[in-house]
């Protein structure tokens, strides 16, 4: 199964702005559904951030992360032109990427 993903990507003078949003259902596995049963834990586990090939994000994420979560920083030299890949892993072994290119 796939993690949906959008990402926006722009050059603004010597740096560069990422912003990238993943549609994910972030359990814990702590919370209890309607009988009474845990719902199992599912959670983004690994993001990565690259520029070019050069990683420029690397996180260990657990499942305290937000549902939905929303990533958003400033990278330095990023230029337009550059492609932005981000790379994300759940704790169930689902992965995805997203590719953009910074305008």
């Amino acid at each position: 199964m796939a993690i949906p993903m959008k990402i926006r990507a722009q050059s603004k003078g010597d740096s560069g702005e990422i912003k990238v949003l993943i549609s994910h259902p972030s359990q814990n596995g702590v919370r209890k559904d309607n009988s009474g049963k845990f719902v199992p834990a599912h959670f983004i586990k690994f993001a990565t951030v690259t520029v070019n090939g050069k990683t420029v994000l690397d996180g260990l994420w657990g499942p305290g992360v937000s549902k939905d979560p929303y990533l958003g920083f400033k990278v330095k030299g990023m230029k337009a032109g550059d492609k932005v890949i981000v790379n994300v892993v759940s704790n169930t072994g689902e992965k995805d990427s997203i590719e953009a290119t910074a305008s």
